[in-house]
Formats: C-alpha cells, sequence, structure tokens
C-alpha cells in the first residue's frame, strides 16, 4: 500500500512537471509582449521592467528559474496587478471558488446517483423517460446557455414577486451561491446520472443478487447493501476528477454572475496576456486535479474491500 502511494505521488509530481513546462513554453511563444499595456512607455522604463520580471533572460534560464521558484511554491509577481504575488492572488480567490465547487459537486453527485438509482428502477417507465431526456439536455446544452437562463429566471422571479427572491450576480451570501451551483453542477449531475443508471443495470442480474432474492433477502436491503454499494464505484472514479474541474474551472459561470473566483481571475489573465497569473493558476489546477485522481484511487479501497492497491 506504501509503495503504490508513493509510485502514485511520483506519478502526479510528473505529470505536474510535464504541465508546467508545457505551459510555460505555451505563454512564451504567444506573440506579443505581456508587458505592454494602454501607456506608451520609454525603451528604457520597458528595460527596467523586463529585468524586475526576468524577461531580459534566454529562455532556457526563464525557465530554470521558474521551476525552481515553483518548487519551492513561488509562482512570481503578476504582470498586470502591480506588486501582487501570484501565490496571494490564489490564495484569496480559490477559497470562493471552492466554496461555489464543494456546493455545486454536493447537488451534482446527490442528484446523479439519486437519479441513475431511480432510473435504473423504473426502467423503460416513464420516470427513467423523463430523467434520460433532461440528462441528455444537461449533457448537450453549454454551461454558458443554463447560466444566461438561470440569471433571466431569476430576473423574471424577482419583477413578478416584486421583491429580490434571489440576488442576479455577485457574492456574499448563500443565497448568492443557491443558482450559481446548481448551474455549475448541472453538466456533472447529468452524466453521473447516466453513469449510476448504466452501472446499476449491469449488476441488476448478477448471480450474488440473484442468490440474495432467492434466500429472501428483502429488496431494499439488497438495493442498499448489494446494488448501490457496487454500482456507485465507476461513479466514485469519475468524482474525483469532478471535484477538481467544478472547483477550479467555474470559467464561464463566475463570470455571467461576477462572481471573485479563481475561475474569473483566470479569464482575465488570459484576456489581459498576464503570464505569469495564467501559468501560476494552471500549474494549481493541475496539481489539484492529479491529487484528487490520487485520493480516489485510495477510497475506492475503502468502498470495496474487494480491491486491492498493488
Amino acid at each position: 500500500m506504501t509503495r503504490y502511494v508513493l509510485m502514485r505521488l511520483i506519478q502526479g509530481v510528473i505529470t505536474v512537471w510535464f504541465i508546467a513546462t508545457a505551459t510555460f513554453f505555451v505563454m512564451h511563444n504567444i506573440p506579443g509582449n505581456p508587458l505592454q499595456n494602454e501607456k506608451a512607455v520609454s525603451e528604457q522604463v520597458q528595460k527596467k521592467l523586463e529585468e524586475k520580471y526576468g524577461l531580459d533572460k534566454n529562455v532556457v534560464v526563464q525557465y530554470g528559474i521558474y521551476m525552481w521558484n515553483m518548487i519551492r511554491g513561488d509562482f512570481g509577481l503578476s504582470f498586470k496587478q502591480e506588486e501582487r504575488p501570484v501565490n496571494k492572488i490564489i490564495a484569496e480567490r480559490f477559497p470562493v471558488s471552492a466554496i461555489l465547487g464543494v456546493l455545486a459537486i454536493v447537488i451534482a453527485g446527490m442528484g446523479g446517483v439519486l437519479w441513475g438509482a431511480l432510473t435504473a428502477l423504473y426502467r423503460n417507465r416513464w420516470p427513467d423517460v423523463v430523467i434520460i431526456i433532461l440528462v441528455i439536455l444537461g449533457i448537450s446544452v453549454p454551461s454558458f446557455v443554463f447560466a444566461t437562463v438561470g440569471q433571466l429566471g431569476i430576473v423574471v422571479a424577482n419583477r413578478m414577486l416584486g421583491f429580490e427572491l434571489l440576488p442576479v450576480a455577485g457574492w456574499g451570501t448563500i443565497w448568492h451561491m443557491l443558482v450559481p451551483a446548481l448551474v455549475l453542477g448541472l453538466g456533472t449531475m447529468a452524466f453521473l446520472t447516466r453513469l449510476m443508471r448504466t452501472s446499476m443495470l449491469e449488476i441488476v442480474n448478477a448471480d450474488y443478487i440473484r442468490t440474495a432474492r432467492s434466500k429472501g433477502v428483502p429488496v431494499a436491503q439488497i438495493f442498499a447493501k448489494h446494488q448501490f454499494r457496487n454500482a456507485i464505484l465507476p461513479v466514485v472514479t469519475v468524482l474525483g476528477p469532478s471535484i477538481a474541474a467544478i472547483t477550479t474551472g467555474g470559467f464561464v459561470v463566475e463570470n455571467v454572475f461576477a462572481i471573485p473566483g479563481l475561475g474569473r481571475t483566470f479569464v482575465e489573465a488570459v484576456q489581459q496576456s498576464d503570464y505569469t497569473v495564467i501559468m501560476g493558476t494552471t500549474v494549481f489546477y493541475g496539481a489539484f486535479l492529479v491529487l484528487m485522481v490520487i485520493v480516489v484511487d485510495l477510497v475506492y479501497a475503502l468502498i470495496d474491500p474487494r480491491v486491492r492497491l498493488q
């Protein structure tokens, strides 16, 4: 077990190194100067800025410095937000995305497992048909459409009621989180519903299920102890990456609802060509994703004792 964990951690470090390397060279090959702004500056000032951010050195030296700083946990200073360390920006914005993401993943996880189990129990009947139609919509419709429709729905509801039932945008209270979290988790909920349904239908006629029925075990006990527990394993497999993606990747939702999270920060950094912020958030996201995958592998053995990590 210990050897397995160490191997996965080493693989994770290699993956993060590859992400950081690819991001660094991609950003340094994008046309344009990240230090340029709307105000014209003299050549002397431009050189001073390049010296400050290390852009006066060749790419190989810059890469070495960047990797050394990254190992120490330092992502450098933002090019556009003067004297603001990228670490501080991530530390300020990530908790907002994390809170929104946790709420979204709770909604998506509970909804996906519940609706998936329900469709399997009522296979080929009207609850199954209705939920599958909603699942197809949830998977195929882009998140920005749901975000726009959700915001429009809030505006219409507030206007009809004559008072503010829910805030249209912003951040600060639980009421600001409800609709953005639902919108953010819809795609994942639809995917988990389909996965849970497929998994449930695969084991419904398994030998151990038929044996339990022949012994007279109550249907509810068969469902809870045998069907549900075994069917949820594939869901757990994709739940880790989904947690990472939702927690740090609500780019569209955060922009539409004006939420000051890490996703909105990343979009702003791309628009402003803020290289250090882009690289810092990308590496942070990659590391978080790798960590979630490793955690899921370990949780696997807790859910099903038959799984042995080698």
